[in-house]
């Protein structure tokens, strides 16, 4: 492979921005700095100015051929890899889902020959959908023999792949024994199923019913008691898509504290509300996921906690699903409507249209919350997340000043429908650098 040198470009990192050249060579960045050579054999030029360098994206959660009873998620590894560099995303991090009682190691082992298709380098989280006193040998299997260290526990969806509190805070003690972290799905199970069997008990099966059976209550209420046992346990702990403005007081107060917290949410919490379930059906059957889309107050406050540290990384959840022949098997029944939405594909310039040009974020928190930060919490750092000398060469040549609207008819991610259908959009990834490779 020969090298690369990227002339005249603005480079943003989480903490700086400057003006220089970056040579890449044998898929690292060599050398960083003004007026580099190009007299190097087999170097090829790139010429950046006016545009902007980021590290390339990190998507620390997405669902690609997730199965459910509706088919698997849309995208499969090539599709959403294929996505995610188009949007200007260079790594992500999938999870390994087992059924009940499926041993950890079987279903990474068949997880990894689905992961094998993927065009971009990835992680997975181990998913921890059941318990018995096997696990804990299990998860330290996973960390010291297959080198997952994140795993991912699911307090909704009860009698399925959800688990109780007393099994978490098993899995939080022997993670944090392992120096793992705790990935947790936040909202209250038994109560969301009790409210799913009285809205079908009055016939109430239209999906607006989806997001009042998981009111913002379900969810804050859980990360309390999560938050909780971060405290008790010292686990790192990681709040995944965290949607309420009550669930970011408990994580504040827990960060402030010095608890080894971490949080997430996702551009759909950021830029859409509670209004979308109110369109005629079937249009709202897009926008079924989980936790649902909150109020323009949550919104507001989801913005407020990115300015402040409070949340740590801009995810998309991506799991999309067709309308068609998917999503509309519950059509008369919300809680056959399977859940997710895609996005992995837009993440970047949805951030950098409504938080950036916005003013509500800096390029520098840009940087942190769709990359870097994810680097440093997933042991990633700094050989992603980082623009530096020895890092991956994993770029991202940033265009400010292009204008598109999301639609369908042009998406590279999979779905026959977009819940960001129409949104105006200025920026764009122009060109993507993957290990020194251009694509």
């Amino acid at each position: 492979m020969g090298s690369i040198l990227i002339k005249n470009g603005t480079i943003v990192t989480a903490d700086q921005k400057f003006k220089a050249d970056i040579l890449v060579e044998e898929a690292k960045i060599s050398g960083i700095g003004l007026h580099l050579k190009e007299d190097l054999k087999d170097c090829s030029v790139i010429e950046a100015e006016g545009n902007i360098i980021f590290p390339g994206g990190i998507d620390a959660h997405v669902h690609f051929a997730l199965p459910t009873p509706a088919g698997p998620s849309c995208d499969d590894f090539l599709s959403g890899s294929r996505a995610a560099r188009t949007g200007g995303t260079t790594y992500f991090i999938d999870f390994v889902t087992p059924s009940r009682r499926q041993s950890l190691k079987e279903a990474l082992l068949l997880r990894n020959a689905e992961v094998a298709n993927s065009l971009l380098d990835c992680g997975l989280h181990m998913g921890i959908t059941w318990y018995d006193e096997t696990i804990p040998a299990q998860m330290e299997w996973c960390v010291k023999e297959a080198g997952i260290r994140s795993f991912k526990v699911y307090l909704a969806y009860k009698g399925n792949i959800g688990i109780e509190y007393h099994e978490l805070e098993q899995v939080m003690l022997t993670a944090a024994k392992l120096n793992a972290i705790v990935l947790v799905h936040c909202e209250e199970g038994d109560l969301i199923l009790q409210k799913q069997q009285e809205f079908l008990a009055q016939g109430k099966t239209g999906p607006v019913y989806h997001a009042l059976s998981r009111s913002s209550e379900t969810e804050a209420e859980s990360v309390r008691k999560v938050v909780d046992l971060c405290r008790k346990t010292g686990c790192k702990t990681y709040i995944v898509h965290t949607s309420a403005a009550k669930s970011l007081e408990y994580i504040r107060q827990g960060k402030k504290e010095g608890l080894p917290l971490y949080c997430e949410t996702c551009p759909q919490y950021l830029l859409l509300d509670e209004s979308v379930y109110q369109k005629p059906v079937p249009e709202p059957l897009k926008y079924i996921i989980s936790p649902p889309i909150r109020s323009k107050a949550d919104q507001e406050a989801l913005w407020l906690a990115l300015k402040d540290g409070t949340v740590d990384v801009i995810s998309t959840d991506h799991c999309p699903f067709n309308t068609l022949g998917q999503k509309d098997q519950g059509i008369n029944d919300f809680t056959k409507i399977p859940n997710g939405a895609g996005g992995v594909e837009h993440r970047m310039k949805l951030l950098y249209t409504y938080g950036v040009l916005t003013g509500k974020i800096s390029l520098q928190q840009f940087v942190a919350l769709t990359s870097t930060n994810a680097a440093r919490i997933f042991g990633l750092y700094p050989r992603k997340g980082e623009i530096a000398t020895g890092s991956d060469a994993d770029l991202v040549i940033w265009d400010p000043d292009s204008k598109s609207v999301i639609s369908v008819k042009t998406n590279v991610q999979s779905g026959d429908e977009d819940i960001y259908e129409g949104m105006e959009i200025c920026g764009k990834a122009e060109m993507t650098l993957i290990s020194g490779r251009q694509v």
